[in-house]
């Protein structure tokens, strides 16, 4: 772990061990996520896909969004997680053209078991935090996701 103490750490140390940090906190979720995949036999869209449904159904195409696959591979990559039970696959009933993709129980047990302490630890290291410290850290946070999603459409918009 980076220590910071900012009476000793200059604003240009600082900065330099906040960068360290991320990329230390970005290595460490990728591999942890990479370990629970490796485990449950997941590749990285598949996990990807699980994550999106997470927050709720979601259609075929917001998921070909997100993962960036084609709608055909989208199509065989909820055919494998059906298959195991980890999703389930309906026509929407707005519109019966579009098919609408719902993480299963099982789904919802493995996060439980493969996230939830993580997320209760988390939980309780946010507690720890002031409401003026929580203010600053949720405004950065959402400052570097604005950032990185402009880089991304960035790098996605140059040619190969």
């Amino acid at each position: 772990m980076i220590e910071m103490n900012s009476s000793r750490m200059n604003r240009a140390e600082m900065t330099k061990a906040v960068s360290l940090a991320i990329m230390r906190w970005q290595d460490a979720t990728q591999a942890y996520d990479e370990a629970v995949g490796a485990r449950l036999g997941l590749i990285a869209a598949e996990r990807h896909c699980l994550a999106l449904l997470y927050g709720g159904p979601q259609s075929a195409g917001a998921v070909a969004t997100a993962t960036g696959l084609t709608p055909a591979a989208v199509t065989a990559l909820i055919d494998r997680l059906e298959a195991r039970g980890l999703v389930t696959r309906t026509r929407s009933l707005e519109d019966r053209r579009k098919v609408v993709i719902e993480a299963t129980g099982l789904t919802r047990e493995l996060s439980e078991r493969y996230y939830g302490p993580i997320a209760r630890e988390g939980e309780k290291l946010v507690a720890s935090f002031s409401d003026a410290e929580l203010a600053a850290v949720l405004r950065f946070i959402n400052a570097a996701l604005d950032l990185q999603n402009k880089q991304l459409a960035r790098l996605k918009a140059e040619p190969a």
